[in-house]
């Protein structure tokens, strides 16, 4: 009779060698599982195409990350997310992370993505305009029917469109000649200046593009083109920048990089490549707007950005004054303190522009 000693030592070692490496395939996993963060975008316009070019590209992924993007509905509903720890990492107006630092959440911006407000085109009603209000000065005098000042709509009272657009109203001579009303997101935005319930929508050369298509607004004063950005603010200004709470990066630092990681490698793919190649990667993220629209806006947004990602204290200074004012309630900082420049200098160093 044939003995089976032999086979039983084989099996045992076969099942001993299959556990082991069924155990080391599940550590690798579990080392290589991703991290989950949630970014948070105000709304649906090629502003923030950077945050979906990392999305798309799948950058968030490379550095480790189960990223997932959620549009807040305005700068300040986002900024609200944010503080209430609903969401990770968010893209908006510097002046959020610094409101967030005055109430007492500390706030750090980790990357700048552009060196104009590139959302400061001012849309009139082509009625309106028809009937010859062509230009600023015109519209400010004009009244309303009921002898009320002009409306002027924005995304939200105190997101970027409206700090910006009111400093330039301020210097141009026109502060407190107009009654300025938050719109919400792109379709109620639209809405809102199609169906005459704003006689000036303020906001992206995408909805440019939509309301001259669609033939109920015209463009009446472009405050992103560089002649007239310089007039008034005199150079450029890291107006937008992706941000997070200082716990976060207390918490988990690696973390903090890898998103930043990301977000500069997309900074640097956007700055090099052409719209109709960058809209194919955001494509999902702007779909309240064609395809044409879009496509006028990435080129405009592109020619403002900033693929390095870095801040420097003469453009922080800069923008000061229009961050430090009454309009904005916020109070004066360093850039030390609302900035985590270390995190930008690292991702520089693994992605040089």
């Amino acid at each position: 009779m044939t003995s089976l000693p032999n086979v039983s030592i084989l099996t045992r070692r076969a099942v001993v060698t299959a556990l082991g490496a069924s155990a080391a395939l599940a550590g690798s996993r579990t080392a290589r599982a991703a991290t989950a963060a949630k970014g948070i975008y105000p709304v649906a316009t090629c502003s923030y195409m950077v945050m979906f070019a990392a999305q798309g590209l799948g950058y968030f992924k490379d550095e480790g990350l189960d990223s997932r993007l959620v549009q807040g509905g305005s700068g300040v509903k986002t900024r609200e997310i944010i503080a209430s720890g609903q969401g990770d990492f968010a893209l908006a107006d510097f002046v959020h992370p610094m409101l967030l630092t005055n109430k007492g959440r500390p706030c750090k911006a980790l990357t700048a993505v552009d060196r104009i407000a590139a959302g400061l085109q001012f849309m009139i009603r082509a009625d309106l305009y028809a009937q010859g209000i062509t230009d600023l000065a015109k519209f400010v005098a004009w009244k309303r029917p009921d002898g009320r000042k002009p409306l002027v709509g924005v995304s939200s009272i105190g997101g970027t469109t409206h700090v910006w657009s009111t400093y330039f109203l301020e210097k141009l001579g026109y502060d407190g000649m107009v009654t300025w009303l938050g719109v919400g997101n792109v379709d109620t935005m639209l809405g809102s200046l199609k169906t005459k319930q704003v006689d000036v929508l303020i906001n992206t050369y995408s909805l440019v593009g939509e309301v001259e298509r669609q033939g109920y607004g015209k463009l009446l004063y472009d405050g992103s083109d560089p002649r007239n950005w310089d007039s008034v603010i005199g150079g450029t200004v890291p107006v937008t920048v992706n941000y997070c709470l200082q716990t976060r990066i207390d918490r988990d630092p690696a973390m903090v990089q890898a998103w930043t990681n990301a977000v500069m490698r997309a900074g640097q793919w956007v700055d090099k490549h052409e719209p109709e190649e960058i809209y194919g990667a955001i494509e999902p993220f702007v779909g309240s707007t064609s395809r044409e629209s879009n496509l006028i806006e990435i080129k405009a947004t592109k020619a403002v950005g900033n693929p390095a990602g870095l801040i420097d204290q003469a453009a922080f200074d800069r923008g000061a004054k229009v961050w430090f004012r009454e309009m904005t309630g916020v109070q004066k900082l360093p850039l030390d303190s609302v900035y985590a420049a270390r995190f930008a200098e690292a991702a520089a160093a693994k992605y040089p522009a």
